[in-house]
């Protein structure tokens, strides 16, 4: 997991205006932690557009288009909680985890991601956390599951 997901990719109490701003906000980490160019957040912008990222258990994981990953660095992820809860098309979104992938690997990512975080303890876990360790051990057990 070290290397899609780093203590400098994660945010804990942050909050957001809504929706868009929460996007921008995890895609502003990824470019902070030189994942991505900043125009891949417009393809994350695009992509919620299209389709909703949120997943369920309070938790979305925004994406870019695959016209974006010309922008993608290398693949990551960054994670921006957000305890007082940010309105998601209807839905309540607590925890955001940012994916940047460069080709295929993306699925295999949002399939572990998705088991992990619709696992209510675990996505309650990574929703209460208090510092980042927290978040990297969960994650760092759905990053094991992806690459096997």
């Amino acid at each position: 997991m070290a290397e899609l997901l780093e203590a400098s990719g994660i945010r804990l109490g942050a909050s957001a205006a809504d929706r868009d701003d929460a996007i921008r906000q995890v895609g502003a980490v990824l470019v902070e932690i030189g994942a991505v160019d900043p125009a891949y957040v417009d393809g994350m912008l695009e992509r919620e557009e299209s389709v909703s990222t949120f997943v369920g258990e309070a938790v979305a994981i925004p994406h870019g288009t695959n016209a974006a990953r010309e922008h993608v660095r290398r693949t990551a992820l960054a994670v921006v909680q957000f305890p007082g809860g940010v309105d998601w098309g209807g839905q309540e979104v607590k925890l955001c985890v940012g994916i940047a992938a460069q080709g295929s690997e993306q699925v295999q990512i949002l399939s572990a991601l998705a088991r992990t975080l619709l696992d209510a303890e675990q996505a309650a876990q990574l929703r209460e956390a208090s510092d980042p360790d927290t978040i990297l051990r969960i994650l760092t057990a759905t990053e094991e599951e992806a690459v096997q």
